[in-house]
């Protein structure tokens, strides 16, 4: 009971350590804008990077409407210590033309810089208002002659300055080609020839399946409305109905010049969002790769390129980011992907810049976007940093899925010492210490532990269920899956695993991700996660555990009394 009052001291003395360098490694979120100048029919994509936890977005519903939010987190070595960032990403919409600002916003304890934002009118903003129409429509193609399979971005606008009660607003689906409505639907207020209108915009994205005339029915409204003055003198039902002239648009047909696979866009960018110049042997460094395609939806645009480090480093790839708006009427995906590059060796390390062939539509022509090739100057790892091994370990990500940043660096994280963080190295020794003391002082007054359980068990409320293996086997790297296994098997270690399992097909399994995973000639790591998955379909089959038979006679030997 005496030593209740020091713990307590000493664990207050940890968190407050905990807390000291916690704050030394917060820096100030930053925060910029994809574009400064956009119209008001547009998005803009708001970027924050911080460490210090998500941002608060309520300040921007003022002036924009929020969609397509995103996060991850980069995790890279930088002189000998490892560094967290978040990255946050919005879509912004303006609800108005004009010079907005977008507002300081609270991140952590932190506040990030107010930015400005020129948005202009765009002239979709001002139509020509059929009479004195109380409601009408209006509906922008993005490309009058698109070539077969490329995305059309198709723009419905309803305009209406009497209350409304009820209304249907819709298009119907042309033969020879698909349709579907994207997105939600935007509410702007708009001024036009001295009235005030209101503004619902809806958007579709059509795919022509066959070249040739294409008709586009007009877009059309039926609804109601809540009535006036004069609808009560003359009798008037509220009735509104408008309709816009239909399109036809002139599909043409693949070229046979064109580059595959087929990726017909009006534009495609790539640069790098993360390059770095310098990097240690046996450290992962950040690669952030971006593509922004104007014309391509999610489900059309191939996978970026793989970086082909060569045998001179280990590259592993997080799952791609995406972010699907639009730039006026015309769709566009921006996608983020980043890499982990872990090199072998000191020296030069060049990495190919990737390249991707797409159609330009508006140029008619074949293009290619490249990025220039990467090189590294590579310094010898510090004192007892292991590179990444050429033959098989049980440390890296499972193969055949892709790989957080926290993963590809375990190999060098197992050994390597953070010297240049001198704060926090001296803090988390002291932390140690400690714990250590509070351990021993504990140890002293605990009972003997009990050594009736069997060697190995696990109390049945700690053992994973299924569920949770089937969710390792899909996402989590090879050492997680060992060690689960182990968990529910009583066992330690991949080799423990390996001799419990009584199914031989489970074991070979296992064998064959181990081998695929740091295999030099490129082994399928895909198929043999997906025969891993297969094998454990139904659980683990274990070999029933080694007891003592009951013969009923004494021992040979009695224990003493």
């Amino acid at each position: 009971m005496s030593a209740a009052p020091s713990t307590r001291r000493w664990w207050r003395a940890c968190g407050w350590l905990l807390l000291g360098v916690s704050s030394l490694a917060q820096a100030q979120p930053r925060a910029w804008l994809d574009r400064d100048a956009i119209s008001d029919t547009d998005t803009v994509t708001l970027n924050i990077e911080t460490d210090a936890g998500a941002p608060d977005y309520a300040p921007l519903q003022a002036d924009f409407e929020l969609s397509g939010q995103t996060s991850s987190r980069q995790v890279q070595w930088s002189q000998g210590a490892m560094q967290s960032r978040s990255l946050y990403g919005v879509a912004l919409s303006p609800r108005r033309s004009g010079v907005l600002t977008i507002p300081a916003l609270q991140v952590g304890a932190a506040r990030t810089t107010p930015l400005r934002l020129t948005v202009s009118a765009s002239a979709a903003a001002t139509p020509a208002v059929p009479g004195n129409a109380t409601a009408f429509v209006e509906m922008e193609v993005d490309d009058a002659s698109p070539y077969v399979q490329q995305s059309v971005g198709v723009v419905v606008r309803l305009y209406y300055a009497s209350q409304l009660l009820s209304g249907e607003l819709g298009v119907d689906a042309p033969e020879g080609a698909s349709m579907q409505r994207v997105g939600e639907d935007r509410s702007l207020v708009r001024e036009i020839n001295g009235r005030r209108y209101n503004l619902v915009e809806r958007r579709y994205l059509l795919i022509p399946e066959r070249s040739g005339p294409l008709l586009l029915p007009g877009a059309r409204f039926n609804g109601r409305s809540a009535g006036g003055f004069f609808d009560d003198l003359f009798g008037g039902d509220g009735r509104l109905r408008a309709n816009a002239p239909d399109r036809t648009l002139q599909v043409q047909a693949q070229p046979d010049a064109a580059p595959q696979p087929w990726l017909p866009l009006h534009d495609l960018r790539l640069r790098y969002t993360a390059a770095p110049t310098r990097a240690r042997a046996g450290e992962a460094v950040t690669v952030v790769v971006e593509a922004v395609a104007d014309g391509a939806t999610r489900a059309q645009f191939p996978e970026l390129p793989p970086l082909d480090a060569g045998p001179g480093a280990q590259v592993f790839a997080e799952p791609p980011q995406y972010d699907e708006t639009f730039n006026g009427s015309t769709p566009r995906l921006t996608l983020t992907r980043r890499y982990s590059v872990v090199p072998r060796q000191p020296g030069t390390l060049v990495i190919p810049g990737p390249r991707m062939a797409w159609w330009d539509v508006r140029g008619r022509q074949a293009r290619t976007a490249t990025l220039p090739d990467l090189s590294l100057a590579v310094a010898a790892g510090a004192p007892g940093t292991v590179p990444p091994p050429t033959a098989l370990d049980t440390t890296s990500p499972l193969p055949g899925t892709t790989a957080t940043p926290s993963d590809a660096v375990t190999v060098a994280a197992a050994a390597s010492r953070p010297w240049g963080w001198i704060a926090a190295a001296a803090g988390f020794a002291v932390l140690w210490l400690l714990t250590l003391a509070w351990a021993w002082r504990r140890r002293r007054h605990a009972a003997a532990p009990s050594t009736s359980r069997a060697v190995g068990s696990v109390a049945p409320s700690q053992v994973p269920s299924r569920g949770e293996l089937r969710r390792a086997l899909d996402h989590e790297g090879l050492d997680e899956i060992v060690a689960l296994l182990g968990r529910m098997g009583g066992v330690h270690g991949l080799d423990a695993v390996l001799a419990r399992l009584a199914d031989p097909a489970q074991r070979q399994a296992l064998r064959d991700l181990q081998a695929a995973r740091w295999s030099r000639d490129g082994g399928d790591a895909t198929q043999a996660r997906q025969a891993l998955r297969r094998a454990f379909h139904d659980g683990p089959h274990w070999q029933p555990l080694q007891t003592a038979e009951n013969t009923g006679l004494a021992p040979l030997y009695p224990s003493g009394r």
